[in-house]
């Protein structure tokens, strides 16, 4: 048992130790588009990614509250139907950054995500679906942080 405690005491500090000096290896470091999540507004992660103004469709639904009590921490849910989708992107626009998620599909993946996110407060939630064709499809909902957690 001894033994035990200590391997995985080492392993620890071992990975802790290549994680301060960065030399975990990229596979093991998520992606980051430091200039997407810093954008402000959507024109601007728009140019950002380096793809055409989105089109509203039906083929993107956003999911969630009418209302959240507690914008701290609100059940969100994105999904396409649309064929050839390689990433769905979730927006908060109010919030001080505006990209709150990426997510990267493949064939192997269905594209349709459950999160929470963190509202500051009152705003629309929006889904962007980058489609493998150049199309960019997006979805809204707008949902209502109540202060205090009131829900009225």
């Amino acid at each position: 048992m001894q033994n035990r405690r200590r391997m995985l005491r080492d392993s620890a500090a071992l990975a802790a130790a290549l994680a301060g000096l960065g030399l975990l290896p990229q596979v093991a470091q998520a992606a980051w588009n430091r200039a997407a999540f810093g954008a402000r507004k959507l024109e601007d992660l728009i140019q950002v990614l380096g793809v055409s103004a989105p089109t509203e469709s039906s083929e993107v639904v956003v999911s969630g509250p009418d209302v959240a009590e507690n914008g701290a921490v609100v059940a969100v849910g994105c999904e396409s139907t649309a064929s050839g989708v390689r990433q769905l992107l979730l927006l908060v626009e109010k919030n001080p950054n505006m990209l709150a998620m990426i997510f990267d599909v493949n064939e192997h993946a269905e594209p349709a995500f459950n999160t929470r996110l963190k509202m500051a407060e009152s705003s629309r939630v929006i889904a962007i679906a980058l489609a493998d064709d150049g199309r960019v499809l997006y979805a809204q909902k707008e949902i209502d942080v109540t202060l205090g957690g009131c829900g009225g």
